[in-house]
């Protein structure tokens, strides 16, 4: 029999494992790693000891994080960035550690007298048990992942960024189950493949006289990934219907950070930003959009040019800006509460809707108990900071007659807010944004493989104006139809794209998707599967040492 890993090798297999799924959403073309990486994880975590598959989750989530996340450190900031960056990936490397002590902690009781044991005990003690039982369990670890991940969604206001299903975002027919299931359902199948994989290797080290007997742990998960990806090839390959378009020229500034801080740059910035706009206004779109922190704060000498823009070329506009509102407990001179906002303007120039930015930026938009602990305010650019707004606005359009919903900044990667922005006649999702914040790196690229979800679950388009890159639309099924840059290869250079929306026939809404009807049904599912998991334990122990007292 091979001999065993020894144990302080562990960690660094653990370590190497996260980078190489830190790949994956670096780089689209290694998003194979996530397909083993788990496995991995799982295997390296059999260990004696009851905390320590919570070490080795530990320090293989902290090296996925600390390299996924690394254009956190590009923001023009000193110091704070780097701690951040440190700070953030040292949290949610807590969610594959906590991962990681529940597969071993919800093993059967069968397998858990290994417990104590060796890597080999533990290991031979899993291929001990009956095909069905291992199948269980590991279908139990991917159900622990996806709960995992609804919790990092939420927690905290929520980070959904780099979920495990994002990585396969171009394998269009195996995430078209996100409609039913949300970016869970990716995350679930990858993760489940992972470990069966896993337990196929393991016998294949552990139990080399049993030839073909590893294929025993891939029939169940290959045959439900096949039954999806058909699934999915039958509905991503559905002709769009001939119908009506409408024509949007989207605005890409690429203004550096630094220069949206600096006030005295103001002038310079909103002159390029209708510089560009005059060019694109000259290809006769429907729709002009300008993206988040596009324009400096709201002045007549800033509205006066917008509104003689779309009243001389008789165009609708949304732009993102900031907007103010009195407090009513303040006073006539008291103070303002602030919104991160878009604003839809029509060709006469008159406002026509708002909607307030409800997904606020921790620490980005506003601080945390900044009103008890007002030294906070330091360790950022944050001045007044924002407040939440109160939900979504549908922003009506009359030529041609059509209804988007707008999402400003991340709220795009958020999949139980975006639903919510979504109804019957809702033609096609916003999002403006502004990743200016990270220079020219891959955290445009992460943004918008987690906004091709939203299209996905909702079964609508999505159109993405930024400041720098990535500025695109995909299709409902999710495909990246267009992106600024793509025949130069620089999604991150100013300009702007011309983009044609399929629409519904005149009258006609559009159905609603599985997900958007129902929301998180599979996510909520798996984390009562992990908390019965997780409670039913203790009391199946307990049964088991009261059988074994003496009468």
């Amino acid at each position: 029999m091979p001999p065993a890993h020894p144990s302080w090798l562990r960690p660094f297999l653990s370590a190497a494992a996260g980078l190489l799924l830190a790949l994956a959403f670096i780089s689209g073309s290694a998003s194979g790693f996530a397909w083993v990486v788990p496995g991995i994880w799982l295997w390296c975590g059999a260990a004696p000891g009851r905390w320590r598959p919570l070490r080795v989750g530990y320090i293989g989530g902290l090296a996925f994080h600390l390299a996924a996340l690394h254009w956190l450190t590009h923001i023009p900031v000193p110091v704070t960035p780097v701690a951040g960056w440190i700070s953030l990936s040292l949290y949610l490397a807590f969610f594959p550690a906590v991962w990681l002590w529940v597969c071993w902690r919800c093993l059967p009781c069968n397998a858990r007298v290994a417990q104590d044991g060796t890597w080999g005990q533990q290991t031979d003690a899993v291929l001990g048990m009956p095909w069905w039982q291992r199948t269980a369990w590991t279908l139990g670890c991917a159900a622990s992942w996806v709960a995992l991940e609804m919790l990092q969604a939420r927690l905290l206001s929520g980070f959904p960024w780099n979920l495990l299903g994002i990585s396969q975002y171009r394998l269009f027919p195996l995430t078209q189950i996100a409609s039913i299931t949300g970016v869970y359902g990716v995350s679930f199948l990858v993760a489940w493949t992972s470990l069966s994989l896993a337990l196929a290797a393991l016998r294949l080290l552990r139990q080399p006289a049993h030839q073909w007997g590893w294929m025993a742990e891939l029939r169940l998960p290959l045959f439900v990934v096949l039954c999806v990806f058909c699934a999915g090839v039958l509905r991503s390959s559905k002709p769009v219907a001939p119908g009506r378009e409408i024509q949007l020229a989207l605005v890409q500034p690429a203004i550096p950070q630094e220069v949206i801080w600096d006030q005295r740059e103001d002038a310079k910035r909103f002159a390029r930003v209708l510089q560009l706009s005059q060019l694109a206004v000259a290809t006769r779109p429907h729709l002009l959009v300008w993206p988040e922190a596009a324009r400096p704060e709201l002045t007549a000498e800033n509205v006066r040019p917008v509104q003689e823009l779309i009243q001389s070329n008789r165009i609708w506009m949304v732009l993102g800006a900031e907007d103010a509102e009195a407090r009513p407990s303040a006073g006539p001179d008291g103070a303002y509460d602030y919104f991160n906002a878009a604003h839809l303007l029509a060709p006469d120039g008159r406002l026509r809707a708002t909607y307030r930015k409800q997904q606020l930026v921790i620490f980005g938009e506003f601080v945390p108990l900044a009103r008890w602990l007002p030294f906070l305010k330091r360790l950022t650019p944050v001045e007044n900071g924002f407040r939440s707004g109160p939900g979504p606005v549908p922003f009506p359009i009359e030529a041609p007659r059509c209804v988007t919903s707008v999402l400003i900044c991340f709220e795009d990667v958020f999949p139980h807010l975006v639903r919510r922005h979504v109804g019957i006649d809702t033609d096609f999702l916003l999002n403006l944004t502004n990743d200016g914040w990270f220079g020219n790196s891959a955290a445009q690229w992460q943004h918008a493989a987690a906004a091709s979800f939203r299209a996905v679950e909702n079964g609508r388009p999505l159109v993405r104006c930024t400041n720098n890159g990535l500025t695109c639309w995909y299709d409902s099924s999710g495909r990246l139809r267009q992106w600024l840059g793509e025949n130069s290869g620089d999604p991150y250079r100013s300009g702007f794209l011309t983009v044609r929306i399929p629409l519904p026939p005149a009258g006609q809404g559009q159905p609603l998707t599985f997900y958007t009807r129902h929301g998180d049904l599979f996510g909520w599912g798996c984390v009562g599967l992990t908390l019965v998991q997780l409670l039913g334990r203790p009391g199946r122990i307990l049964r088991k040492r009261r059988a074994q007292l003496p009468t």
